[in-house]
């Protein structure tokens, strides 16, 4: 599995704002996929809530995030030529095959290729692939680093509640 990068807020302080955003995104990006370490299979699949939300569900999720607003909406290809599902309910669905290992490498990926996507973009950079129309790159980051918060902080319940 690539590791997502080490590099931590309190290192950006006085670097660009493209610089913090990569590196708040990235710091939410490895505190998601790092929630499944040191579980067993079983307790990373096990519903605690009438959704299907689950640990290993959520990061699944997390790569559908990331190739919406990377792949989807920079490269303006369709969800269907990604080969990711076409709703975001539709993304929590576990396959029997999906473990932990094969859903934090897929999400590592997934996350060094939004990286790569977003590379030569600048925060104000329109991305022309999404729904709403042209978005530029800054509300792209800051929409994934509001979802990514919200998801390590269902992580972290899910977590506590299986661990205890």
């Amino acid at each position: 599995m690539s590791a997502l990068p080490q590099t931590f807020a309190d290192d950006v302080i006085n670097q660009s704002a493209r610089a913090q955003f990569d590196t708040f995104l990235d710091e939410h990006r490895r505190a998601l996929n790092e929630r499944l370490d040191g579980l067993t299979e079983e307790q990373a699949r096990r519903r605690l809530v009438a959704s299907r939300t689950t640990l290993l569900g959520l990061v699944k999720h997390a790569t559908f995030v990331e190739k919406v607003w990377f792949d989807e909406a920079i490269s303006r290809r369709s969800r269907a030529e990604i080969g990711i599902p076409a709703t975001p309910d539709e993304s929590f669905i576990l396959d029997e095959d999906d473990t932990i290992a094969s859903i934090q490498a897929a999400h590592a990926e997934a996350c060094e290729a939004s990286r790569r996507a977003a590379s030569s973009l600048g925060l104000d950079d329109l991305v022309l692939g999404n729904r709403r129309g042209p978005l530029p790159l800054r509300w792209v980051y800051l929409h994934m680093l509001r979802e990514l918060a919200q998801h390590c902080g269902h992580a972290d319940i899910l977590r506590e509640q299986i661990t205890r």
